[in-house]
Formats: C-alpha cells, sequence, structure tokens
C-alpha cells in the first residue's frame, strides 16, 4: 500500500484525513492524543512543501445542537501549537469561501476544515458517503492521505468518497497502527486474552465470535457484561441490559464457558455520578433498584489472575464508568496490573486509550491505539473500507 512517502509533496495540495475526535467536556479537550499522534504526517506534508488540507469529523451531528457543541475550531490552538505554526481555519465544509482559503493556500501551510459531520445534518450525506460530496472535497486536493485509523472501519465521503478520485495513500500513523495489530491478528503470543468493557453487547458481536475462535481467554467487564450475566439466569437489577443480544450471550456461554470470564463482585449504585451511594456486592445479590457500575476487588483478582498467565493482553471497554472518580477503580487497578506485567499489552482506542493516558499509563503499554471499533475490526480479520479503496 502507497504511503505518504510514495507522493512528490512540493506546491501540490494534499488532503489528510485526520482523526481529531477527542473526548471534550465544557469546552476543555481531555486527551489530545489523537491530535498529538497525527503530528508526524501532518509535519511531514508541511516540510516536503505541501499545501495541508486537514478533514476530520468530531462527534455525531445529527441536530442544531450537535452543531454547536461539535465545532472543530476547539482543536486549532493545541493544533498550531504542536506544529509550531498558524493553522487556518474554515468554518464552511462547501462553497466558496473553503474554496478561496484553499486556492490561497501557500506551500508549507496548513488549513483545517469544520468537522466532516456537518454535511450529516442534510441527510447524512458524509457518513452515508455521498459520491457527489466525496467528489467536491477531492476537487479541493490533489492527492490524498488517509491517516485516520479511527475511522478506517467506516465508510465515509471524507475517506472512502475522496479516495475514490485521487492517487491516495496512508499515513505514519496509520501505517503504524497497521503494523502492530496485523502482527497481533496474525502471530499472537500465548496465551492470548481479551479484555471487553463498555456497554452493548451488539457493539462488539461480531469480534466476540472471531476472538473466542482465537483467543484462549475473554474477560468480560463494563455494561456489556451483565447481558451474560442475565442470559445465565442472575438477576441483575438495573444493570445495563441489551435485550436483543440475550440468546447471542446464553449461545456463546454454551459454547466457551471455559473461555469468558465473567466478574463475581461488583460497584452498584442508584445514580450514577460522584455523589452517588454505592454498595459492594457479589453478582447473585445485586439489589434490584440498583446497577452495577464497576467490577469489584475479587472480580479485579479474578481478572489479574488471568493476566498472570498470559504473554499478550488485548483491551477494548472500560471496566465501569471509569470518568466517574465513584467507579474508576476496576479500570485503574487493571491498567497499574498491567503495566507492571511482562506480557504484550496493547490498549484499543476510545474510551479505555484515555483512561491509560489520563490515569499516568500513557508510555506504560507496547501500544495504544487510536481507533477503538478499527481495531477490534482489524483483529477480527475484517477489511476496513477505508483501506480497501486505497489498496485498490
Amino acid at each position: 500500500m502507497k504511503t505518504i512517502k510514495d507522493f512528490k509533496l512540493e506546491s501540490k495540495r494534499v488532503i489528510i484525513r485526520v482523526d481529531f475526535n477527542v473526548p471534550i467536556k465544557d469546552g476543555v479537550i481531555l486527551d489530545d492524543n489523537r491530535i498529538v499522534m497525527s503530528i508526524d504526517t501532518i509535519k511531514y506534508a508541511m516540510d516536503n512543501g505541501g499545501r495541508v488540507i486537514l478533514l476530520s469529523h468530531l462527534g455525531r451531528v445529527k441536530s442544531e445542537e450537535d452543531r454547536l457543541k461539535n465545532d472543530l475550531s476547539i482543536v486549532v490552538p493545541r493544533l498550531s501549537s504542536l506544529l509550531g505554526t498558524d493553522v487556518k481555519f474554515c468554518e464552511y465544509t462547501r462553497g466558496s469561501v473553503l474554496e478561496g482559503m484553499v486556492a490561497s493556500l501557500k506551500d508549507g501551510e496548513v488549513l483545517l476544515v469544520q468537522n466532516t459531520r456537518y454535511e450529516d445534518l442534510n441527510g447524512k450525506l458524509e457518513s452515508g458517503c455521498d459520491l457527489e460530496l466525496g467528489k467536491y472535497w477531492a476537487s479541493l486536493g490533489d492527492i490524498f492521505i488517509n491517516d485516520a485509523f479511527g475511522t478506517a472501519h467506516r465508510s465515509h465521503a471524507s475517506n472512502v468518497g475522496i479516495a475514490r478520485n485521487l492517487p491516495s495513500g496512508i499515513g505514519f500513523l496509520m501505517q503504524k497502527e497497521l503494523s502492530v495489530l496485523e502482527s497481533v491478528r496474525d502471530n499472537p503470543k500465548r496465551p492470548y486474552t481479551v479484555i471487553l468493557g463498555g456497554a452493548k453487547v451488539s457493539d462488539k458481536i461480531g469480534v466476540i465470535s472471531a476472538l473466542a475462535n482465537k483467543a484462549d481467554y475473554i474477560l468480560i467487564g463494563g455494561g456489556m457484561c451483565y447481558t451474560f450475566l442475565y442470559s445465565l439466569g442472575y438477576n441483575i437489577g438495573k444493570s445495563l441490559l441489551d435485550s436483543d443480544s440475550i440468546d447471542y450471550c446464553k449461545d456463546l456461554m454454551n459454547k466457551y464457558r471455559d473461555k469468558i470470564i465473567l466478574p463475581v463482585d461488583n460497584i452498584v449504585s442508584s445514580e450514577i455520578s460522584d455523589n452517588s451511594k454505592c454498595e459492594l456486592t457479589n453478582i447473585d445479590s445485586i439489589p434490584s433498584n440498583k446497577m452495577g457500575l464497576d467490577i469489584g476487588p475479587r472480580s479485579i483478582e479474578l481478572f489479574e489472575s488471568y493476566i498472570d498467565k498470559s504473554k499478550m493482553v488485548v483491551w477494548n471497554g472500560t471496566m465501569g464508568f471509569s470518568e466517574i472518580k465513584n467507579f474508576e477503580v476496576g479500570t485503574k487497578s487493571l491498567l497499574e496490573y498491567l503495566s507492571k506485567s511482562k506480557c504484550d499489552t496493547i490498549i484499543c482506542g476510545g474510551d479505555t486509550a484515555s483512561s491509560a493516558i489520563n490515569f499516568g499509563y500513557k508510555d506504560s503499554f507496547m501500544h495504544i491505539s487510536t481507533g477503538g471499533g478499527a481495531s477490534l475490526e482489524l483483529l477480527e480479520g475484517k477489511v476496513l473500507p477505508g483501506l480497501e479503496i486505497i489498496e485498490k
């Protein structure tokens, strides 16, 4: 597959699809790792005389309220600081203002375009990979570089749509992600353990089935563990239940009972807040008016015992609401334990990566991926549309 180094960039308009979908709270970027990881590719294009046009999404945009809170201009100060230059920003995703700003770019300058998902307000043109939108964005450039691993599993106008219309390659971040994750997919060290958390089972149905065949152990926490427990007959109180996946979970437990490991205790509460009153219970005694929001100490010890057996661990999805202090212990404890273990650990994107970085473990693991869904689908063996179009 071609990389950015295979192109002559001088005086060329280089469109780079980056992933600046960073977590934001009260107007503050909580984790800038995705911005930081994009810098090498952007600087290479700048240093080689490219006229750089950056495209990224931020959040989901389904309403005017979403549009206002997901304004991509919030990343400009941090990006400018990291690049050591003033990054230009266009508040429009198309039109004469954008075209004029692109036309006025000089060699080595950088222009960030407004959130590509603003186009979803007009009928999901971005996330639906509208052909005309992809062709329009492609008309702004001469070369397309996809460096947004976090969206490589999606067919969007800003990746697949543009790549259909321009000479295309991948950036350094994408190259590194593929190198690490393809190695794990094709030849994992054994025993190989996968830790899965997060909310809904349905979000990970494909990957659980695929990894159940490939991994030696699968440790399941987070909100998704309660659907598995419910399928085994446990009363889960008001804990998260993915009703559509109950039969699927029951079938998986029948097939892989010795391989799929579930929590044995948990922290429960009636509300999700730092001020909520918490209680430690066994999995078989969750009060009917409360919900499980983190794994308990015996579950942490159980999961650690499987980490001790492992030579490779892949982790996607937190063990509880780790952004809230009352429910961070499970995630934080396993991160600390893994940081001291001898196994190769890969943290797969999203909330898990943010937790690892915010809790101080940024440099403690073999790899922290910028993609959650993309990394899981790659490990599952799926073809990623954002890469397939470039290979073709």
